[in-house]
């Protein structure tokens, strides 16, 4: 059954009561699947037989594999309405650790826009059709009727969360659900992981890359500067079948937000770019790239105002 606006999201949460596995039984008796985050509000690792990928991957992942593992692995992927995968032994030490209770808004027939600021709110709100809303911290969740494709960084402030994803349960929410218009669906724009062989996702020159010179204003050692760089450039790198425009969005918020007090000038632009050909390197697009990019240095600029 998916969940529409005669069926709503059931009130598991509502009090607070801090009983994550009750929340997450009642969610799954809805038909909403659901997983244990720990601390940081992620999801728990996967464990030794599932590490790295070496198990192969769940059956309903983008690459399906054999993966069976009764344990909470593979993060999205792991959510579930069966209660009694919930209330397992393997789940049993993840709900111990939990802090909160995270649902697959897909598995559901569920798409979350995901609005992280106020300049987001407002586009919403002069964009959007009006549909069931959640507080977060530092905006609100608008609900929608239908899945899509998930993806970061789609406007600034603005992260689309459905198939292959995974939303914190923060309440019910308030309002009748809105069937999923096609303002969300145009934001989400199709990232190509792979590309075809002997071909590249841009023709752009090369772009020089961060050294000293293009930091004269910059707080931070050349060697902590190097160091963060390059441990990002490897995340994007390795994301070669998903995920590498959302990555990139993630490493340039990360390194944006190590710069925010300097005095500057830290050559963000220069490392931007750099994060830039790393994410087309493994088949981003650059346009897309480009926008994951900015919108991250942006969001972390933004949140050091």
């Amino acid at each position: 059954m998916t969940p529409d606006d005669k069926t709503p999201i059931p009130h598991a949460a509502h009090h607070q009561d801090r009983d994550h596995l009750r929340t997450a039984l009642e969610l799954a008796v809805a038909r909403v699947p659901v997983l244990p985050l720990r601390a940081g509000k992620v999801p728990f690792g996967n464990c030794r037989a599932c590490a790295d990928g070496a198990c192969g991957g769940r059956p309903h992942m983008k690459s399906p594999g054999p993966c069976q593992c009764p344990a909470v692995c593979h993060a999205w992927a792991a959510a579930t309405t069966d209660t009694r995968v919930i209330t397992s032994p393997a789940w049993a030490p993840a709900w111990r650790q939990a802090v909160s209770v995270a649902y697959h808004p897909g598995g559901a027939g569920l798409t979350v826009v995901d609005l992280d600021n106020a300049a987001a709110l407002a586009w919403a709100r002069e964009t959007l059709p009006v549909t069931r809303t959640v507080p977060t911290t530092r905006g609100e969740h608008w609900i929608y009727r239908g899945t899509v494709r998930s993806a970061n960084a789609v406007r600034s402030g603005v992260d689309i969360k459905s198939l292959m994803s995974y939303a914190r349960w923060l309440g019910p929410g308030t309002g009748i659900m809105a069937a999923l218009p096609s303002a969300v669906r145009a934001l989400v724009v199709r990232e190509e992981a792979t590309p075809a062989p002997g071909r590249v996702a841009s023709s752009s020159p090369g772009r020089a890359t961060w050294d000293w010179t293009v930091a004269t204003g910059c707080r931070h050692t050349e060697r902590y500067v190097r160091t963060g760089l390059e441990r990002g450039l490897a995340m994007v790198r390795s994301h070669t079948e998903s995920g590498a425009g959302s990555q990139a969005f993630q490493v340039a918020r990360f390194l944006g937000t190590q710069h925010a007090q300097c005095p500057g000038p830290c050559g963000l632009d220069v490392i931007g770019w750099q994060i830039i050909a790393a994410a087309v390197s493994v088949g981003v697009p650059e346009a897309y790239a480009r926008r994951a990019v900015d919108n991250g240095i942006n969001t972390s600029e933004a949140r050091a105002a």
